[in-house]
């Protein structure tokens, strides 16, 4: 099938190709890959939001933060860690960009045994690298575990009402210290940066409304009160201004009256002691004075006592 000249040529192609492949050029060719390998896995680089934890044998060596560094290949290792602020939904989870509520972690029982569907928005980060890799396996499942004790343990001291209206602020604070001791004793290397109460309301539509009206009535008395303060803050300095001006009238009209009384008993010493000097005169005196003062009222009529007929003085006087 072959023939000789055949034989001879591929011979000579399998020396050629045996001569391109040595051992020598397959040793340096792995050298040269190993090489290239131990080189590539001797440096990495960290990220200005990262920081990396060197280890050697299971033990740390060293955290490093951004920049270039060395390790021996194959012997020490390198596990990055992210350590920007995340932020993680609790009593709901964002899909295709709506809220799913999550009635097993949002719905919880208040002090007047009433029930409350409340969601959080909590924001953390990696506070200690070593401790966020070694000591636990999941510490994002634990941290919220521990938000969730912390949500329910503070919710369950406040009434529904406070929940919903005024007690928002004081309930996140209390939950956000809680939970920051909570992960402090833990050492899993994480910490609150913040926590927020998203929504909380009642977990079904008939409460929800009836607390809205609630809300409504509690908005409607705040208004009648702040209006009812106004016309006091209006009203009562021009009272005040009022009776100011009375009790002055007053002691004015006092002051008056005590003056003409003063005056009138002063009158009267100075004629009784006129009258204990000359008592006839004075009395004629007093009596003309008095007739001068009555007469001008009186209609006066002139008669002998004995005439059918009076006729009045002014008749006869014209005007």
């Amino acid at each position: 099938m072959f023939g000789k000249n055949g034989r001879t040529q591929n011979t000579h192609g399998y020396k050629e190709y045996k001569a391109k492949f040595s051992p020598k050029l397959i040793i340096a060719i792995i050298v040269a890959i190993v090489a290239l390998t131990c080189v590539g896995e001797s440096f990495y680089s960290v990220k200005e939001q990262e920081q990396a934890v060197l280890t050697m044998f299971g033990k740390v060596l060293r955290v490093d933060t951004a920049g270039l560094y060395f390790k021996i290949p194959f012997i020490q290792d390198v596990h990055t860690i992210d350590m920007t602020t995340h932020g993680i939904g609790i009593g709901y989870y964002i899909k295709d960009g709506q809220n799913i509520t999550v009635d097993d972690e949002g719905v919880m029982i208040t002090s007047d045994f009433n029930f409350v569907d409340i969601d959080f928005y909590l924001e953390y980060k990696v506070s200690d690298p070593v401790a966020f890799y070694y000591n636990s396996s999941n510490p994002e499942a634990i941290m919220k575990n521990m938000a969730l004790a912390c949500i329910r343990n503070t919710v369950v001291n406040y009434t529904v009402d406070d929940v919903i209206t005024t007690a928002k602020g004081q309930i996140q604070a209390e939950v956000k210290e809680k939970l920051q001791s909570e992960l402090t004793n833990s050492g899993i290397g994480m910490m609150v940066v913040n926590l927020s109460v998203q929504d909380a309301e009642p977990p079904t539509q008939e409460i929800v409304q009836a607390f809205k009206s609630v809300e409504t009535a509690k908005q409607g008395k705040d208004t009648a009160v702040n209006n009812a303060k106004k016309y006091q803050s209006e009203e009562l300095p021009k009272a005040e201004a009022d009776a100011d001006k009375i009790v002055q009238d007053a002691e004015a009209y006092k002051q008056a009256r005590i003056a003409e009384a003063e005056g009138q008993v002063a009158r009267f010493n100075e004629m009784y002691e006129q009258y204990k000097l000359q008592p006839y005169i004075t009395k004629k005196r007093l009596f003309y004075e008095t007739m001068e003062e009555v007469l001008p009222d009186l209609k006066v009529i002139i008669t002998d006592g004995n005439t059918q007929q009076m006729l009045p003085l002014d008749s006869f006087s014209g005007n």
